[in-house]
């Protein structure tokens, strides 16, 4: 409603142009600091590099394909498939191996030998950090390209209906959200005579009722959502386990969890609150229940916060109790909103004093919506090309127009406001309901036979007919009616902003999709000066002393490196030793030996990050394997690197 103090203000002249200037310095706070330069922030995860590349066409048949990511993802048994031109799994379909290192995320799946010539596919999904599936396909060739029957995936990860069916149950979600807090919050701080109005009551339990219903259909949808697509492993057990084990999942249950909190907090406020006469124990138990609700409120925003984008990226430290912060806000501008538009239309008794202290609650939400929108703005675009040039940017761009357009039609309410008195509002009862009453009580006391039940029925009715002379007044007043209409219009363009705000949520952020479609340099993707990949066998002489080791520096030039180390036995399988050494040595520069000693990430892997080569030139590694206690062999390799 409105986003201005409760006071009438400047004269009529000078309210728009003050109206007008605060709107345009609050979009150009929030486009300019879009500007401002920040580290890299990710969301949904994207695939930055890869090994082979995209369309490459490599010599020999590689051991592995590994995959880069912008940020950390879960994989499972079958995230990674490579396959042949014929279609038959040319991978091991071992699950994926986790080769990610300091900010590096990738992860690999091993070849079978003796891959012949061709062109290969690798279709790979994942679901990101913040709970959204991720998939792709490329292609790479061995030798040269030839024609293959693999047909690459034409639906990405979490469509079809599986995934229309999840997107309505989120839009669900989120606006059971909105009804469920904003409408609570109505009734204690705007108007404690709502909690006796039963179409307050209903907008607060319908909210209710599509936030659970809504996070339940989640809850079993997630599996197939982020997995198979097939609405009839919604009840896979199996699946559902492997949604609980995750942190989406844990969201989900803890929001349920608080849900059935949230049911508490509803009986008390419509039956015991709403009961309570004495205005001193009405006024304790407004403050318990305002407590109580806002930590049942915090946490429900809670859920959304750790398993989505805040969730991810920088600073999650902050950006995950500025949306909570965010999401409250929302729900009480938007969902007391609703709450307004009902109880002007569909009760007598709200008066303008409700309307006013809802006026104020508004601007508060308006305030902190501005600061936390304006901070996960920056931090998920981050630039003007990102802004205009991708869909979350431009997403954001509508976002900003529709709250422009819901300030301006808050500022026309609020004049409705101003002039909101109750004065056409009848007391109690109106004079002339008095005397179209007063034959029937006439004729009740003379009637000393009427029974129990029909003077019950006749309160009733007597009831009924006051409300109705109550609201027949009120909707005379032109003031009130100017209020509803402008109401309605703020209504319908929230429902919008609410759309809009939800698709977001589920849209890879400018940021991150930039960085991806620029091709971003990751521990997969070649970089200035260009990888250095070696393959040097060996032998120690010893019993199992035979095998090959295989080295890549990255991104191969002066500065800081870093270095993978494979080891593979005589039968092509990972294999591990005792003790693995490594040394570089620029000879033309008398510069060396410098010693690396990597550490062992996994079974015939080693890795060692922050290697310095100090100089561009032809430098000679020299590598020292031991297999047990007597059989040792160092072999050396030249490699230009800078």
């Amino acid at each position: 409603m409105s986003a201005t103090a409760p006071n009438p203000g400047p004269s009529p002249i000078r309210r728009p142009l003050a109206a007008a200037a605060l709107l345009a310095a609050l979009i150009s706070l929030v486009f300019g600091l879009l500007l401002a330069g920040a580290g890299p922030a990710s969301a949904h995860a994207a695939l930055t590099g890869s090994d082979p590349q995209d369309g490459a066409v490599v010599d020999t048949a590689p051991k592995e394909v590994t995959l880069s990511f912008s940020e950390a993802v879960s994989v499972g048994d079958d995230s990674i498939r490579v396959l042949d031109p014929s279609g038959k799994r040319a991978d091991t379909q071992a699950e994926p191996k986790d080769l990610s290192e300091g900010s590096t995320v990738r992860y690999g799946v091993a070849l079978h030998s003796g891959l012949p010539d061709g062109t290969y596919t690798v279709a790979w999904k994942a679901i990101s950090a913040d709970s959204h599936p991720v998939s792709g396909a490329f292609t790479f060739s061995i030798g040269a390209p030839s024609e293959t029957t693999v047909a690459l995936p034409s639906q990405e990860a979490g469509g079809g209906p599986v995934g229309v069916v999840y997107d309505i149950a989120r839009y669900a979600a989120y606006g059971g959200f909105v009804l469920l807090v904003g409408g609570s919050a109505f009734v204690l701080v705007c108007w404690r005579g709502g909690a006796t109005a039963l179409p307050m009551q209903r907008l607060v339990v319908r909210g209710w009722l599509a936030l659970t219903g809504a996070t339940l259909v989640m809850l079993l949808l997630r599996h197939p959502y982020t997995d198979s697509g097939k609405f009839t492993d919604a009840f896979d057990l199996a699946g559902l386990q492997s949604v609980l084990d995750t942190k989406p999942g844990a969201a989900l249950v803890s929001r349920l969890l608080l849900l059935g909190a949230a049911a508490l907090f509803i009986a008390v406020l419509f039956g015991t609150y709403a009961g309570r006469e004495d205005e001193r124990e009405k006024k304790d138990l407004t403050f318990g229940l305002a407590v109580g609700g806002g930590v049942v409120a915090t946490g429900i925003a809670a859920t959304w916060a750790m398993s989505e984008h805040a969730s991810t990226g920088i600073q999650t430290s902050i950006a995950m109790p500025v949306d909570v912060l965010h999401l409250l806000a929302v729900a009480a501008w938007l969902g007391g909103l609703a709450s307004l538009l009902v109880a002007l239309y569909r009760t007598p008794d709200i008066g303008s004093a409700a309307v006013r202290r809802f006026s104020a609650v508004a601007f508060g939400s308006v305030v902190v919506l501005a600061a936390t929108g304006i901070y996960q703005s920056w931090r998920q675009v981050g630039s003007w090309s990102a802004l205009t040039g991708t869909r979350y940017g431009q997403l954001l761009i509508l976002k900003v127009a529709l709250i422009a357009v819901l300030l301006a039609l808050a500022w026309f309410s609020r004049r409705w406001t101003g002039r909101l008195t109750d004065s056409a509002v009848a007391p109690e009862e109106a004079p002339g309901e008095e005397a179209e009453s007063g034959s029937e009580s006439e004729s009740e006391d003379a009637s000393a036979d009427v029974d129990s039940e029909r003077a019950a029925q006749l309160a009733r009715q007597r009831a009924a007919l006051t409300a109705t002379k109550k609201k027949r007044i009120r909707d005379a007043d032109p003031e009130r009616s100017g209020l509803r209409r402008s109401v309605l219009a703020e209504a319908a363009v929230a429902v919008v902003l609410l759309a809009v705000t939800t698709m977001l949520t589920s849209t890879e952020p400018g940021r991150t999709e930039e960085e991806a479609a620029n091709g971003t340099p990751s521990a997969s993707a070649p970089a200035a000066g260009g990888p250095v990949n070696l393959k040097m066998p060996f032998d120690t002489g010893g019993q199992n002393g035979k095998g090959t080791v295989r080295i890549d520096i990255e991104p191969g030039r002066t500065g800081s490196n870093d270095l993978h180390v494979w080891i593979d036995g005589s039968d092509g399988k990972p294999m591990d030793v005792p003790e693995l050494k490594l040394a570089l040595t620029l000879e033309s520069k008398d510069i060396g030996p410098l010693p690396v000693v990597p550490d062992r990430l996994a079974e015939g892997h080693w890795s060692a990050s922050a290697v310095q080569i100090p100089m561009a030139g032809d430098w000679k590694i020299d590598v020292t394997v031991r297999t047990s206690d007597i059989d040792q062999v160092t072999i050396d390799k030249n490699a230009k690197i800078g």
